[in-house]
C-alpha cells in the first residue's frame, strides 16, 4: 500500500515559517487580503511540489540530473534571445499560460549537476574533475549574470561551490582555487558588473554619501531594524513600514518590517527557527549513506542558510543589495516553489537513504 512519506520535523519548521510569512505580509502589504490570498495559494502549490518530490528515490534524481541541467541551459539561452523584459532585466520566459524565471530551476539543477559530476570519480576530486565541476557551475551563472541578475548568480555559484567544498580538497587545490577567486573578484568588479551594481557595493561602504538616492533604502531599513528595540513596536504598528518609508517592504526588505514590529526577541526566534531547519537538513546529510545524496543534501541545507544570511546582511547594511528575498517569508511564488522543491528532494533523500550505494 502506497504511503506518503515526509520528514515531520522539517515539515513542521517549514510550516511555521509559512504561517509567519502570512502574518508579517499582512502588515508589510498594507493589510491587503489580495497579497495574503496569493501567498497562501503559492504556499499550497509549493508544499504540494515538496510532498511529491519527497516520494522520489535519490537514484531517480541522479539519473534525471543531466537532463534537467541541459533543459535549464537551453531555457537560459532562450531567455537571452526571446525573454520578457521587466524592470530593466531580461529574465523571464512567457509560455502564454505561465511566466517564469529559468534561473530558479538552475538553483536546483546546478548543485545536482555538480554533485553528479563529482561523484562519478573518486573523492576527493582531482584537479581535472574540479575544473569540469567548475565549468558546470560557471556556465549557467554567466548566463544569469548578463540578464542581469547578480543575486541569483551569486546564490547559484555558492550552491555549487558548497558541493565542491563538501567533496574535499587536496592541499594544492585549497591554495589554487581561492587564489584564482581573489584574482577574479576585482576583474569582475571592473569589467563584469553593471554600473548600478558597482554603486551598490559603493553604497555598502558609505550609504550616507547619497542618503536620498542610492543609500535611501539601506538607511531606512537600518532605522526600522534599530527602532524595533527588544520587544518591537507590535504587529502592524511599525512607523517605518506603515509610513511607507521602506521600499520593497513586502519582498526583499520584509526583514526590516519584521524587526521593527517584533523586535530583537522576535528576530532571535525567527533565526532560531531557520537554524533548526538547517540543522535538520545537515542531520539528514550526515546520516545519508551514498555520496551523491550526502553532497546534495549538505549543499541544499547550507544554501538555504546562505539565502538567509545574505538577505539579513543585505537589509542590515552589512552586505550589498543584491535582490535576494528572505526565504519563505518574502512575498513571491517562484522562489518559494524552488525552495520547497529543494526540501522535497531533501526529504526524499531521508526517506530512501538506504537504497543507494554510489
Amino acid at each position: 500500500m502506497f504511503r506518503i512519506k515526509v520528514d515531520m520535523p522539517l515539515l513542521f519548521g517549514l510550516l511555521l515559517l509559512c504561517v509567519s510569512s502570512l502574518f508579517v505580509l499582512w502588515s508589510a502589504g498594507g493589510e491587503s487580503s489580495r497579497i495574503i490570498i496569493n501567498q497562501a495559494i503559492r504556499m499550497g502549490v509549493a508544499i504540494t511540489v515538496m510532498i511529491v518530490l519527497a516520494q522520489i528515490r535519490p537514484d531517480t534524481i541522479f539519473r534525471w540530473t543531466p537532463l534537467l541541467y541541459a533543459a535549464g541551459l537551453i531555457m537560459l539561452a532562450l531567455v537571452m534571445v526571446a525573454g520578457d523584459v521587466g524592470k530593466g532585466a531580461q529574465r523571464w520566459l512567457d509560455l502564454g499560460f505561465v511566466r517564469f524565471q529559468p534561473s530558479e530551476i538552475m538553483k536546483l539543477a546546478v548543485p545536482m549537476m555538480v554533485a553528479w559530476v563529482i561523484t562519478r570519480k573518486t573523492l576527493p576530486p582531482n584537479f581535472k574533475n574540479l575544473v569540469l565541476a567548475s565549468t558546470v557551475l560557471i556556465l549557467p551563472s554567466a548566463f544569469i549574470l548578463v540578464q542581469p541578475d547578480l543575486g541569483t548568480a551569486i546564490l547559484i555559484l555558492m550552491s555549487g561551490a558548497l558541493i565542491i567544498f563538501l567533496a574535499g580538497f587536496s592541499w594544492r587545490n585549497m591554495v589554487i582555487l581561492p587564489g584564482l577567486a581573489l584574482i577574479l573578484i576585482p576583474i569582475a568588479y571592473l569589467f563584469v558588473l553593471e554600473p548600478y551594481q558597482q554603486r551598490r557595493i559603493q553604497t555598502l561602504i558609505d550609504p550616507w554619501a547619497d542618503p536620498l538616492g542610492s543609500g535611501y533604502q539601506i538607511i531606512q531599513s537600518m532605522i526600522a531594524i534599530g527602532s524595533g528595540g527588544a520587544q518591537g513596536k507590535g504587529w502592524t504598528q511599525g512607523s517605518q513600514s506603515q509610513g511607507d518609508f521602506i521600499p520593497d517592504r513586502h519582498t526583499d526588505f520584509i526583514f526590516s518590517v519584521f524587526s521593527e514590529e517584533m523586535g530583537f526577541i522576535g528576530v532571535l526566534l525567527l533565526i532560531t527557527l531557520y537554524v533548526a531547519i538547517v540543522a535538520r537538513g545537515l542531520y539528514i546529510a550526515y546520516y545519508t549513506k551514498d555520496t551523491f545524496s550526502r553532497l546534495l543534501a549538505g549543499s541544499l541545507s547550507m544554501t538555504f542558510f546562505f539565502y538567509v544570511f545574505v538577505n539579513i546582511g543585505m537589509v542590515a547594511g552589512m552586505l550589498p543589495v543584491v535582490g535576494v528575498p528572505l526565504p519563505l517569508i518574502s512575498y513571491g511564488g517562484t522562489s518559494m516553489v524552488t525552495l520547497m522543491a529543494g526540501f522535497g528532494i531533501l526529504m526524499g533523500i531521508h526517506n530512501h537513504r538506504s537504497l543507494m550505494s554510489r
